[in-house]
């Protein structure tokens, strides 16, 4: 799987020191960063669908205590 790449420290700390000597070092840094924080989020929110999917009744009570936290949230 390409993702396997990405998991890999060693090609990561390579990709990031080349990133370094750029022009850009920062702004580099900046966006590993961010598609780090993205591959995160996006394998979170796959995790919660499937444990949605194989745990229905707890998902749905789950909803059921946000909505009741979202209706009584104060602005």
């Amino acid at each position: 799987m390409p993702e396997q790449e990405d998991r890999d420290p060693s090609a990561g700390a390579s990709r990031a020191s080349r990133d370094a000597e750029g022009a850009g070092g920062e702004v580099d840094w900046e966006a590993e960063r961010r598609r780090r924080r993205a591959r995160f989020l996006r394998e979170l929110a796959e995790a919660r669908a499937l444990q949605d999917r194989v745990q229905p009744r707890r998902a749905k009570a789950a909803r059921l205590r946000h909505a009741m936290r979202m209706r009584t949230f104060r602005w």
